[in-house]
């Protein structure tokens, strides 16, 4: 397994959950923080910068020691104050886990419990032979895509603009997989932290609304 397998975690359709999920974008777009193509860069440019490297950072990890995963939630717990948003870490993180269960049967592990998305993702990279600069590439690419295809539906934003928004940050997706990969043969608490406050406290608004389209 290799380059198929990767680009099989990191397409949308595979079913892991991510459609139902905005990364924050839909509060952000309510609130008139992103209105056009130009707010909606600067919106991935910064989640890929915070809560994507951290994201890959912990993806890269449990890649390389898939035998750790209760300290590293433990520590991804102690980087997500926002409840909401743990929470929907675990939804993304079982369902991803649900799907590679079926896609390679003999090489995933039984059921995982509560597992976030990152440490899901890296320990199913690492069962389907790939290595952490792939777990934490897929981490960054997914960081970007998932708001960007929301982007579409909530704004009605030219697809293919968007797209171009996209592959525009792909040097910054690699940059960011290439940084993750450095924090896995250091400690757990060496791995970063990168904060983004106000997509915490977007999360904990967005969980109150009685109406939205994304769970995120």
């Amino acid at each position: 397994m290799g380059t198929a397998t990767l680009l099989l975690l990191a397409d949308g359709r595979f079913p892991a959950g991510g459609h139902a999920h905005s990364g924050g974008l839909e509060a952000a777009v309510a609130r008139s923080r992103i209105r056009d193509l130009d707010s909606l860069r600067e919106f991935l440019s910064g989640r890929l910068a915070t809560t994507g490297l951290v994201a890959a950072a912990f993806a890269a990890f449990a890649c390389a020691h898939p035998g750790d995963l209760d300290s590293l939630e433990l520590a991804l717990d102690a980087r997500t104050p926002a409840k909401a948003l743990r929470i929907a870490a675990r939804k993304q993180g079982r369902s991803l886990w649900r799907a590679a269960r079926v896609a390679w049967p003999s090489a995933v592990p039984g059921p995982a419990g509560d597992i976030s998305q990152p440490i899901a993702l890296g320990v199913v990279a690492a069962a389907a032979g790939l290595n952490p600069l792939d777990a934490a590439t897929v981490m960054a690419y997914t960081t970007v895509t998932g708001p960007a295809g929301a982007a579409v539906r909530l704004l009605g934003l030219d697809p293919y603009e968007v797209n171009a928004a996209v592959a525009a940050l792909g040097p910054a997706c690699d940059e960011t997989a290439a940084r993750a990969v450095t924090y896995v043969d250091g400690p757990i608490d060496a791995l970063p932290a990168n904060a983004a406050p106000l997509l915490d406290i977007s999360a904990e608004d967005h969980a109150t609304w009685e109406v939205r389209l994304f769970a995120s």
